[in-house]
């Protein structure tokens, strides 16, 4: 079968090849790729930036944002072939951590975790692929090939139970809410957000093209000016990692304000701020700023809820590009029109 390798930190090295067949180590769900969606850490892996193969071997397939359909599966599984699938990415440290052994493998504590597509386990992005029952998530048949927007969703998902439980630490109740990048994790931010019945603002800074209607046909407001315009929110969720921009948007919230980091930041670039002004108010104001990261199982579903409850058309606007298997070097090309790229298997 054909799948998408790379030789972790060798830029240049991926390419399309013949493997051999998932082996039944891998999980007791067999299953045919649909698709595979491509994002920033894949592009990064490609680049040789970061990433590592399964021990003893020299290449990882690549793939962590999935979709399939299950081919085989055991009697006692909550699946059945024909089902459409997706396949969790982390998996919990063998020890484990407090956290990996209550399910919250998302939350891991001593970093032993490991990552299908990213980090000592091979991923989807192969014509079949096999994952264990308690990793699959049953994607709702309606949903067709919209169901690789699954993982980006559970990073969402997560976000806003975050937020939320957060949030019941006070009396406040959430209004209004800033979302800065307005990429495929940002967008369905903003989604999330217009399904619990918020003001939304989403900023990024191209002024035209597919984001800004995105954002309008979910009744979000959309700015591409200086983030001090939006004015003051209840919520931020960050999913740009802009240095100067994670900065400036926890001086944006109202008092008992909550900023949600996403957006990973490149190292090495230094930038001016006034670190005690910033505490005085995050004190003064009893803000929280708090990162999030993966997801867990339980994300995965409220994603998948999530996903129903929207616009089927909009969600296929959010893909931009469905690119062919064939073609698979083109998803990683960068384009002015591009939100969401996926690899069709």
């Amino acid at each position: 079968m054909r799948a998408i390798t790379v030789i972790p930190g060798t830029p240049g090295s991926a390419r399309l090849e013949e493997v051999d067949e998932p082996p039944a180590t891998a999980g007791a769900v067999l299953v045919e790729a649909v698709a595979m969606g491509v994002c920033g850490t894949d592009a990064e892996i490609v680049r040789g930036e970061y990433g590592s193969a399964p021990p003893g071997c020299d290449r990882l397939v690549l793939g962590h944002e999935s979709l399939g359909r299950v081919l085989e599966a055991p009697d006692e599984a909550p699946l059945a072939p024909g089902d459409l699938v997706v396949g969790i990415v982390r998996r919990p440290d063998p020890v484990p951590c407090v956290c990996c052994a209550a399910g919250e493998w998302d939350q891991c504590r001593n970093g032993r975790y490991t990552e299908r597509g990213i980090k000592e386990l091979d991923g989807y992005g192969s014509e079949r692929w096999r994952v264990e029952p308690e990793f699959a998530v049953r994607v709702a048949p309606e949903l067709g090939r919209l169901g690789v927007l699954l993982e980006p969703a559970s990073i969402v998902a997560k976000a806003w139970d975050q937020i939320e439980r957060i949030g019941g630490r006070a009396c406040t109740r959430t209004e209004t809410v800033l979302v800065t990048g307005a990429g495929p994790i940002g967008l369905l931010a903003a989604l999330l957000a217009r399904q619990r019945g918020l003001e939304v603002h989403v900023l990024d800074r191209v002024p035209d093209g597919p984001k800004p209607e995105l954002a309008a046909a979910l009744g979000a407001t959309y700015h591409h000016g200086d983030v001090r315009e939006v004015g003051e929110v209840d919520v931020v969720v960050e999913a740009t990692g802009a240095g100067q921009l994670v900065f400036d948007v926890m001086a944006q919230t109202r008092a008992g304000g909550i900023v949600c980091l996403t957006g990973v930041s490149a190292a090495g670039r230094s930038i001016k701020a006034d670190a005690g002004a910033l505490n005085r108010e995050i004190v003064l104001e009893n803000d929280v700023v708090f990162g999030s990261v993966n997801a867990n199982r339980r994300h995965y579903q409220l994603a998948a809820d999530a996903l129903v409850r929207a616009d089927p058309r909009w969600l296929e606007r959010l893909v931009t590009r469905w690119v062919p298997l064939e073609k698979w070097r083109s998803a990683f090309e960068r384009r002015d029109e591009d939100v969401k790229v996926a690899i069709e298997f």
